[in-house]
């Protein structure tokens, strides 16, 4: 395979958006460390891909916590040797919640997965990718829609997906001269545990409530896959992906 050799790390790979990534990644080629915080589920993503032990990492990290983040890309490096792709999907919400019935022990925990977890995992990769030979790799950040527009009772998560397209620019040019490309893929609707709210309904801007269209997962990954598969001399800055008919595209 054309990829044979290269190697993806994916947070929050035992579920969802992360685990149909992972699985894209395993069936085309790469080495991958699977990562998030309990272990069967990233054994399930694992097994569910057919991958052997020589191409699967699993290492279990709470993306927010700066030592667990270095024990997690030194163990990468010590059995891989290199990173090629690092994507940046673990994330964390609330239940809808105006800014005054949001407590700060939840903000703090939104932003410390959100944006802090996406800082320390982007840091690492940076600094491996820009000593590693040959130099180089790519950084991709779940923006998710919140990234451009917000839900109703969403401050926390919308503020650091907001904060993330301002991590994936800064990133994009710090990595210029290090071969380190840093895209973003904005996901819409997709069909995964966290989204099973919209099949039943979710609030709208009107203050009605409507159930939403949702895609499949694994168009998501096969997204990221060629958002990765690219050259470093081209770069996907950023990618919206989306169920067609979800209401984000006009005024409803």
């Amino acid at each position: 395979m054309a990829n044979e050799g290269k190697v993806a790390l994916v947070t929050g790979a035992g579920t969802g958006v992360g685990r149909a990534t992972a699985d894209a990644f395993l069936k085309n080629g790469y080495s991958v460390v699977l990562t998030g915080r309990r272990k069967e589920p990233l054994e399930e993503t694992a097994a569910l891909a057919g991958a052997g032990d020589d191409k699967v990492l699993i290492h279990t990290c709470d993306v927010g916590d700066a030592g667990a983040v270095a024990d997690l890309f030194a163990a990468t490096k010590a059995k891989f040797g290199r990173l090629d792709v690092l994507f940046n999907n673990a994330g964390a919400g609330t239940p809808p919640l105006t800014i005054d019935e949001m407590t700060p022990e939840q903000w703090q925990m939104v932003v410390d997965v959100n944006l802090t977890g996406s800082f320390l995992c982007a840091r690492e990769a940076f600094a491996m990718m820009r000593a590693q030979s040959p130099q180089g790799g790519r950084i991709i950040n779940n923006g998710s829609m919140s990234s451009q527009v917000p839900r109703p009772g969403s401050a926390a998560y919308t503020a650091t997906k907001h904060a993330i397209t301002g991590l994936t620019r800064t990133i994009s040019l710090d990595g210029r001269p290090f071969d380190i490309a840093c895209g973003q893929i904005d996901i819409g609707n997709a069909a995964t545990p966290m989204t099973e709210r919209m099949v039943e309904g979710v609030p709208q801007a009107d203050g009605s409530i409507a159930p939403e269209p949702r895609m499949l997962a694994d168009e998501v990954g096969e997204a990221v896959l060629h958002m990765s598969n690219l050259p470093l001399s081209t770069n996907v800055q950023f990618m919206t992906i989306m169920a067609t008919k979800m209401p984000f595209i006009g005024r409803g």
